[in-house]
């Protein structure tokens, strides 16, 4: 597809204007409390038999962990000619912190930082042809991305949300993913979400989703969107069923109802299920997925992570061909990371905000999904994120030495400016 270009505009290039890239270096995070991280913020409970990829095979029901990725988050840091540095965080370093040192760093090294469209089309088109963009690529991809928006911040003392173009909005109003419907409508979410356990006895796993389903009616009242997440675990068929016993509820959405990019899936399930809202996007890697989708009219709302997309570039892509196909855009765990938080905040296109629990609504705010000190709290159901320059994180490069191992020579080779 032919990229969508957004420039910046020239009051925005004040600092940034003719400054190069001097060094990218990525690092597994070893000690996520030199984060702030007070837990790994996953629901272990959520991770049931049900629920993994193989959950509609009666043969790996009881195998969720076989298939869970053994390696921890990313930090990539990204260095100005002048020290300036921005971090960017993605997942699964075994790859991807060596496409990162290896093959993404060197393409990118010494080209002027300013136009990260370009950069980021760099990445993806000179890489694509050996890897694919998919899958740990695009994670590695996306911590560089997210670092590149980090530094400009930082160069040009703005947050991210205004350089991408916002705020389109004041605050996020946010819903609630996961199972305590009734803490969710205490704390003043506007919407929850319901995760959708599965299994190879397709009548059974329907029924209970929706007696769970029910029960969460009964909790949120009658007016209160209700939507669900199938996980990317379900065959067609299986989703025709779960759709059909949930669409009489008055389900908002259905969402990731089938594996990630079988597209006679989506299409089948497209055509069984005419009038159910359908939302998918958070497993799939750069734009033309989501072109795809949106111009096949497979799906009504369109979901990017951008911490596994490819970063904030791609996200803002994805956003103006959602605007231009009459698809909502939701983002993927908006509230959960300062990096949503300002995408979120920026993009117009950007109509409701994920903020991700699994279990109970947890008292520190450091053990929800994907924390940074400096990102904003979910206060009433509602987020407004810092506009302190970058995404607002609120580390020093000691601290991300600290949580990777690594010493400061290795993850910059000048002192960060300020």
């Amino acid at each position: 597809m032919k990229p969508i270009s957004f420039g910046f505009q020239p009051k925005q290039r004040l600092r940034s204007a003719g400054m190069r890239i001097r060094s990218v270096h990525a690092a597994a995070v070893t000690d996520p409390a030199a984060l702030g991280r007070t837990s790994p913020g996953f629901d272990p409970a959520l991770v049931s038999s049900s629920m993994n990829p193989m959950g509609h095979d009666a043969r790996y029901e009881d195998s969720a962990a076989r298939f869970r990725p053994p390696w921890a988050d990313v930090a990539c840091i990204v260095t100005a000619d002048d020290g300036t540095w921005g971090l960017g965080m993605t997942s699964h370093s075994g790859p991807v912190v060596p496409l990162v040192n290896d093959f993404l760093g060197p393409i990118i090294t010494g080209l002027d930082l300013v136009d990260v469209d370009h950069l980021w089309d760099l990445m993806t088109q000179g890489t694509g042809s050996h890897l694919g963009l998919s899958g740990v690529l695009s994670y590695a991809i996306s911590a560089v991305d997210l670092a590149l928006w980090d530094m400009l911040g930082k160069l040009e003392s703005a947050p991210v949300f205004e350089l991408l173009g916002g705020p389109a909005r004041e605050s996020l109003a946010c819903y609630a993913t996961g199972g305590n419907v009734d803490e969710y409508v205490a704390d003043g979410f506007g919407a929850i979400k319901l995760p959708c356990p599965w299994g190879s006895d397709v009548e059974a796993a329907a029924e209970l989703n929706a007696d769970r389903f029910a029960d969460a009616r009964t909790v949120a009242g009658p007016d209160m969107p209700i939507r669900v997440d199938g996980w990317a675990i379900q065959r067609a068929s299986d989703a025709i069923v779960l759709g059909e016993a949930l669409g009489p509820l008055g389900v908002d959405w259905i969402e990731d109802c089938v594996f990630p990019e079988d597209w006679a899936a989506y299409a089948e399930v497209r055509a069984a299920l005419p009038d159910t809202r359908l939302a998918s996007g958070e497993r799939w890697y750069g734009v033309a997925a989501f072109q795809l989708a949106i111009e096949q009219g497979w799906v009504d709302i369109v979901q990017p992570d951008a911490l596994w997309v490819g970063g904030a570039t791609p996200t803002r892509r994805i956003a103006a061909l959602a605007e231009a196909g009459g698809v909502e855009l939701a983002l993927h765990c908006t509230g959960n990371d300062p990096y949503g938080q300002h995408i979120g905040l920026a993009l117009a296109a950007n109509t409701t905000n994920e903020m991700y629990y699994g279990g109970s609504i947890p008292d520190d705010l450091m053990a929800t999904l994907r924390p940074l000190p400096g990102m904003a709290p979910v206060v009433e159901g509602t987020i407004v994120p810092s506009d302190a320059p970058g995404f607002g994180i609120e580390l020093t490069l000691s601290d991300v030495e600290r949580a990777t191992a690594q010493s400061t020579v290795s993850l910059s080779p000048r002192s960060p400016a300020g």
